[in-house]
C-alpha cells in the first residue's frame, strides 16, 4: 500500500518591486498616452534620412518642426535645403507623406489619388522652377535641393518612366558642372544619355538637350572637338525641329562661339556672335511687332516693315530670361575686341534695348537705347539709327512720384 505523497518543496515568493503608481487622470493621461503611441509608432518607422544627402540613421533631432516629414543630418544642410526649396512646399509635404485610411468607395479612392498626383505636380513644378531660378542667377549649390526635389518628385508623378527624369538629371549635371564637380556631373550625364538612347522614339527636343549639356561639360574639361560636335548636332535638332530663324538655337551657337574663342579662332567666334545677335534681333522685332499688334499702335510706329512683321508671339518669362543672360554675354566678347565689326556691337545693343522694353525694364531700355543711338550715330548707320529712335519714343516716361 502506497505510503503518503511527500511534501511539496518550498518555493520562495519572488519579489515584484514596488507596486506601480495609480494611473494619472485626464489631460496627464491623455499625455502619457500620446507620448507612447508616438514614441512605437516612430520605433516601427524606418529609419530616417537626410532630405539633403541621403545619409541614413535616427535623425529625430534634426526634424523639420512645422511639416514633420523631413530629416537632416545637421544644421547646414537643414539650412541650405530650407533656403533652396523647403520653405516654398513645406505645407505642401504633410499630404503628400501622411498615410490616411482608404477612402470606403472607388469614387473616392480615385478622387483621392487624383488630388494626390496633383499635388506633387504642383511641388514638381516650384521645384524645377526654383532650381533654374537659381542656376541662373549663377547659384549652383543654393541649386541643389530643389533639384533634389524635383527629382524625387519626377520618379513619384512619372512612375517607371525613366525618360521624365532625364530633365532632372540634366539640371543637376548642370549644378555640378557649374559647382566644379566634373566627375558627379559625368555621372549624371551617363545616367541621361543611356536613357535617351535606350529609349525608342525619343523627342527630338530631349535629345537636343542632352546635346546641349554633353557639349558645355566637354567644354568644361578642355575636350573642345567634342563639345563642338555635340553643340552642333544641338543645333541642327533645334533648327530642324523650329526653323532656321528659332531663338531657341542661339544658345548653341553662343557656346560653339566660346569654344571657338578658346582656340584662337576669332574669325569663327565673330561669325557665331553674329548669328546669336541676328537670331534675338529678328525675334524681338517680331516680338514687338506682335506687342504693337494687341495695343493696335499707328502704323507709324511700327518698327519693321509688313512682309517682316508678318508672324510673331509675345515674349515670354523664360525667352527674357535667356535672352538678358545671352546679349550681355555677346557684348562681353565684343568687348574684347572692339574694333571688331563695330555695327554688329550696335546691332547688339539695339536688340538689348529692345529686349529690356519688352521685359517691362523701361530705365534699362533708355540706357541702352542711348548707347546704341549714340554708336550707330558715330557709325552713320541712318537707318539703324531711326528704328533705334523710334523705340525710343515707345518708352513711356519716368512716372510722377504721385503715382
Amino acid at each position: 500500500m502506497p505510503g503518503p505523497a511527500p511534501p511539496r518543496p518550498f518555493r520562495r515568493k519572488r519579489s515584484r518591486g514596488p507596486p506601480p503608481p495609480p494611473p494619472a487622470s485626464g489631460a496627464a493621461a491623455a499625455g502619457a498616452m500620446a507620448t507612447r503611441r508616438r514614441g512605437r509608432a516612430e520605433a516601427m518607422e524606418e529609419p530616417a534620412r537626410c532630405q539633403l544627402c541621403g545619409a541614413r540613421g535616427r535623425l529625430r533631432c534634426r526634424r523639420c518642426r512645422r511639416c514633420r516629414r523631413t530629416y537632416y543630418c545637421d544644421e547646414d544642410h537643414q539650412q541650405a535645403d530650407w533656403v533652396g526649396i523647403h520653405e516654398l512646399i513645406c505645407q505642401l509635404l504633410i499630404p503628400t507623406t501622411v498615410s490616411l485610411p482608404a477612402p470606403p468607395s472607388e469614387k473616392e479612392r480615385q478622387h483621392h489619388t487624383e488630388q494626390l498626383l496633383q499635388r506633387q505636380k504642383l511641388i514638381l513644378g516650384l521645384a524645377q522652377s526654383r532650381a533654374q531660378q537659381l542656376v541662373l542667377e549663377g547659384k549652383p549649390k543654393e541649386a541643389l535641393p530643389a533639384a533634389l526635389c524635383a527629382l524625387r518628385f519626377s520618379a513619384r508623378v512619372h512612375g517607371s518612366d525613366p525618360v521624365q527624369l532625364v530633365p532632372a538629371y540634366l539640371t543637376l549635371a548642370e549644378i555640378s558642372r557649374e559647382s566644379g564637380d566634373l566627375q558627379q556631373a559625368f555621372r549624371y550625364l551617363c545616367q541621361s544619355q543611356w536613357v535617351v538612347l535606350s529609349t525608342p522614339g525619343c523627342s527630338v527636343a530631349l535629345q537636343a538637350l542632352l546635346h546641349h549639356h554633353l557639349g558645355l561639360f566637354c567644354a568644361a574639361k578642355g575636350s573642345f572637338e567634342q563639345a563642338l560636335y555635340h553643340l552642333s548636332h544641338e543645333v541642327y535638332l533645334t533648327c530642324s525641329t523650329l526653323g532656321p530663324r528659332c531663338v531657341e538655337a542661339s544658345g548653341g551657337y553662343f557656346h560653339m562661339a566660346k569654344v571657338y574663342l578658346h582656340q584662337n579662332k576669332l574669325e569663327v567666334a565673330d561669325s557665331l556672335c553674329a548669328k546669336v545677335t541676328s537670331l534675338w534681333h529678328g525675334f524681338l522685332v517680331r516680338s514687338l511687332q506682335a506687342q504693337q499688334r494687341n495695343v493696335k499702335s499707328p502704323p507709324e510706329m511700327s518698327l519693321l516693315s509688313p512682309a517682316e512683321g508678318a508672324q510673331g508671339a509675345p515674349l515670354t518669362a523664360a525667352q527674357a530670361a535667356e535672352g538678358l543672360r545671352l546679349l550681355p554675354a555677346v557684348l562681353g566678347l565684343r568687348a574684347q575686341d572692339p574694333m571688331r565689326r563695330p555695327e554688329e556691337t550696335a546691332r547688339t545693343l539695339q536688340a538689348l534695348a529692345m529686349l529690356h522694353y519688352l521685359a517691362g525694364d523701361f530705365p534699362k531700355a533708355q540706357e541702352v537705347g542711348m548707347k546704341a543711338l549714340e554708336l550707330v550715330a558715330q557709325l552713320h548707320l541712318h537707318q539703324s539709327g531711326e528704328a533705334i529712335q523710334r523705340l525710343l519714343e515707345l518708352i513711356p516716361s519716368k512716372p510722377s512720384c504721385a503715382e
